[in-house]
């Protein structure tokens, strides 16, 4: 799985703690779900960057030739 579509996993799975931690009143579980929704978001923008240094190397390799 991609870095990208791991961020995009962490980010839905915080989401889901964060309105959990909502509806319970537990404060804990709502922080803990927006850590994981950042630290998602960061693993989405790694896997992008990623992608486009791959991109830039391949347009580079197709330009020598």
């Amino acid at each position: 799985m991609a870095a990208k579509d791991k961020g995009k996993m962490d980010k839905l799975t915080g989401k889901a703690k964060e309105m959990a931690g909502k509806a319970t009143g537990d404060r804990e579980q709502q922080v803990e779900g927006k850590t994981q929704q950042a630290r998602g978001e960061a693993k989405k923008m790694r896997g992008k960057t990623q992608e486009s240094v791959e991109e830039a190397q391949r347009s580079a390799r197709r330009d020598r030739t």
